[in-house]
């Protein structure tokens, strides 16, 4: 079986995949001890990995309790490697941080992953980060530049790089969550990414007929009904502020006037959007405030952890160990499980057919480039507005922490 080496593992939400694809694991590191511990609780109750007879998850595994930083490619391998996967932190690079980009020391964390595979060599690289990642600035401010360091990194240590974003939904999964991904080689043809199997709107394409997205109201139905413990319902204070809001909607943030929007950038308020059951679930997240679902009684209550964890791909029996928050954010920070299926199915089938070649990268997406033009002209038009907004927010917190 093709071997693999995993880098900032999490709870193993990739790897999973990756696994019922076809790879066996044979390290798997984080820095994270409750992550560790998740796995290694996993790796104990000798789960069966999803149409591989015969297969354990994790099973055989070195399992690492460390910090990228002081890990050596020896630690983790020894031998010809087939793939080297992994997803640096996202909090720099997502639009739900502060965006410090490569500017935050977790921002440079994909050099020590170009590191490790310059000591590995393993005949393909998997990369995977936020969508923001795609238009995040560099070190001069420019957007797009940070994505530039990435493929500069491990295109200096001799592979070719292919960029692309994939839709959990389009793959089967019950939620809508957006994710991009980066495939390298050094010595065969870079493989392309896996074609969609489902869509919004089922219709035929070269390789076949779409399926309709899978959603949320289906995903639930399936599941046994939460435990009277793992329920949460809305506060006597929230409460009337969702009581009458559609689903698909949530309570606005207030919004902050742009010279472009004098109307506000404005978003949903955490933890107050009520979920639409006729779609896939909206990405979940870190907290614990998740979705609220509406009851047929017209009642809400929130998305469960175990809930959470399915619609990332976890199996039902998998454990999360550490405080109910740990259990949240691991699962949140998850990377769904049907990336690891869908992508690791064409990684496997490259490496059997694989002749020896010098690969090319590949250019980036039409999407990408469009992406970032446009974050350029965004950058222009409101960075002063912006600035001045945060600077005013900031006096205002200063202000009220002397007081």
């Amino acid at each position: 079986m093709p071997t693999m080496v995993s880098l900032f593992s999490g709870a193993g939400g990739l790897d999973i995949g990756l696994e019922e694809a076809g790879f066996e694991t044979a390290s798997a590191t984080d820095w994270d001890g409750d992550c560790i511990r998740t796995l290694h609780a996993n790796q104990a109750q000798r789960l069966p990995v999803r149409g591989r007879s015969g297969r354990l998850h994790f099973a055989g595994a070195r399992i690492v309790e460390a910090d990228l930083v002081d890990v050596k490619g020896s630690d983790l391998f020894a031998g010809n490697l087939d793939l080297l996967v992994g997803g640096p932190p996202c909090q720099p690079f997502s639009s739900s941080g502060k965006q410090r980009s490569v500017l935050e020391g977790r921002g440079r964390l994909f050099e020590h992953f170009a590191r490790i595979a310059q000591e590995l060599r393993p005949r393909i690289i998997l990369y995977e980060n936020v969508r923001g990642l795609v238009t995040a600035r560099g070190r001069t401010g420019r957007p797009g530049e940070a994505l530039a360091e990435v493929q500069a990194a491990f295109e200096e240590i001799g592979y070719a790089v292919r960029f692309g974003l994939l839709n959990a939904a389009d793959f089967g999964a019950p939620q809508r969550r957006v994710r991009l991904f980066m495939v390298g080689t050094r010595d065969m043809a870079l493989p392309p990414f896996p074609e969609p199997t489902h869509g919004r709107e089922p219709r035929p394409t070269l390789f076949g007929r779409l399926q309709p997205w899978v959603s949320l109201s289906e995903f639930l139905v399936a599941l046994p009904s939460p435990a009277p413990e793992e329920i949460v319902r809305p506060s006597d204070r929230l409460e009337p502020q969702l009581r009458d809001l559609p689903c698909g909607c949530g309570l606005k943030s207030q919004g902050r006037a742009e010279p472009t929007r004098p109307g506000g950038h404005w978003g949903y308020r955490q933890g107050t959007f009520i979920a639409d059951l006729k779609l896939p679930a909206r990405t979940v997240t870190a907290a614990a405030s998740q979705d609220w679902i509406r009851l047929p009684d017209n009642s809400l209550r929130r998305l469960t952890l175990r809930e959470c964890a399915g619609l990332q791909g976890f199996p039902m029996e998998w454990q999360f160990v550490g405080s109910k928050a740990s259990q949240f954010r691991q699962v949140g920070n998850a990377v769904p499980s049907v990336f690891g299926r869908a992508i690791g199915g064409v990684l496997v089938q490259a490496l059997q057919e694989a002749s020896k070649e010098h690969p090319v990268s590949a250019p980036l997406p039409a999407g990408f480039t469009a992406a970032i033009q446009y974050t350029q002209r965004d950058h222009a038009r409101n960075a002063v507005a912006r600035q001045r907004t945060n600077r005013i927010i900031q006096e205002a917190l200063r202000a009220g922490a002397g007081r």
